[in-house]
């Protein structure tokens, strides 16, 4: 015999808002801070709609918590509901103001420093009724959870999700003007050899996985590019080599301001497609959101004209 259904007298609207910031901050401690409220009361209210669903919502472990699949599917139900209920709550006591609408937006940092974050202006002025959480997350793959919108830095994946590719990347090598005038002459291989590598890592790919690629495809077998910086991500990367030394292996799209005005060049016409892109991923149910479905469509013609 199934278990019957919870209907709305039973909701655990308490004990549900408690999840929800146990989840945010990673951290029972964290969340009961937020809330004003006590450590036990708030490990009560979670372990209630544990018992309610008959499942566990989080992995416990020292100093450590974590998910489980079933918070990581209730989790954005969750969210949307609460950021419905306080919209309208707030729309109800300001009825003279614009109701508004939050959306966590997750952006690799990169993208969103270089990209996304100097167009955000547009998106809010010609939509008022909408703010915007951006959350920068380091790494590759799929999106975090709690999310509204997800554009991530990734391989072409198999997913539930509605997924638009924004851009796939293609990798070119920069450096400073004057490291170029300095090698004027040398090929490829020998500009390689004589400078320091600057690379970005890439999720859980080996420290120097792009130039180990980049320099297999382009045939020279022997060049060792197992030397040189590693950076979390390709600004930081990009920022050392502003100061002069180094060439950086990035996508030349997120960087085309610091092409334009000088303050790095393409020292080879070379490019490296490692099969990587830029990715926007929502939530089937979530197109059914006018400011998700307004976000997604504006993103997709923006990335259009960059």
């Amino acid at each position: 015999m199934g278990r019957s259904t919870i209907g709305r007298r039973w909701l655990p609207l308490n004990a549900l808002r408690a999840f929800e910031a146990v989840a945010r901050h990673g951290s029972f401690t964290a969340a009961a801070q937020a809330l004003q409220v006590s450590q036990s009361a708030l490990s009560r209210h979670v372990a209630a709609v544990e018992t309610l669903l008959g499942v566990q919502l989080f992995e416990r472990r020292p100093h450590a918590l974590s998910l489980t699949p079933a918070g990581e599917r209730l989790l954005p139900a969750v969210i949307r509901a609460l950021d419905g209920l306080e919209a309208a709550l707030n729309d109800v006591r300001r009825p003279d103001s614009i109701p508004l609408r939050t959306l966590r937006v997750q952006m690799p940092p990169t993208f969103a420093t270089q990209v996304a974050v100097p167009l955000l202006r547009e998106f809010l002025d010609s939509s008022p009724e909408i703010e915007v959480d951006v959350v920068s997350p380091y790494g590759v793959g799929a999106p975090l959870t709690g999310v509204d919108v997800a554009v991530v830095y990734s391989r072409p994946m198999v997913t539930d999700l509605v997924t638009d590719l924004l851009w796939p990347a293609h990798l070119s090598l920069l450096c400073h003007p004057a490291l170029r005038q300095r090698f004027e002459g040398a090929d490829l291989a020998g500009f390689i050899a004589a400078n320091e590598i600057i690379h970005v890592r890439l999720g859980e790919q080996p420290r120097h996985h792009l130039w180990t690629q980049f320099v297999r495809r382009q045939g020279f077998a022997g060049l060792s590019v197992e030397r040189g910086l590693v950076f979390d991500t390709a600004l930081l990367a990009v920022q050392y080599a502003l100061s002069g030394d180094g060439v950086v292996l990035v996508d030349q799209r997120l960087f085309q301001s610091y092409l334009a005005d000088g303050r790095l060049v393409r020292p080879f016409d070379v490019e490296f497609d490692d099969g990587y892109g830029y990715y926007l991923l929502i939530q089937p149910e979530a197109l059914n959101d006018p400011a998700i479905a307004l976000f997604r469509s504006w993103l997709i013609e923006r990335m259009g004209t960059t």
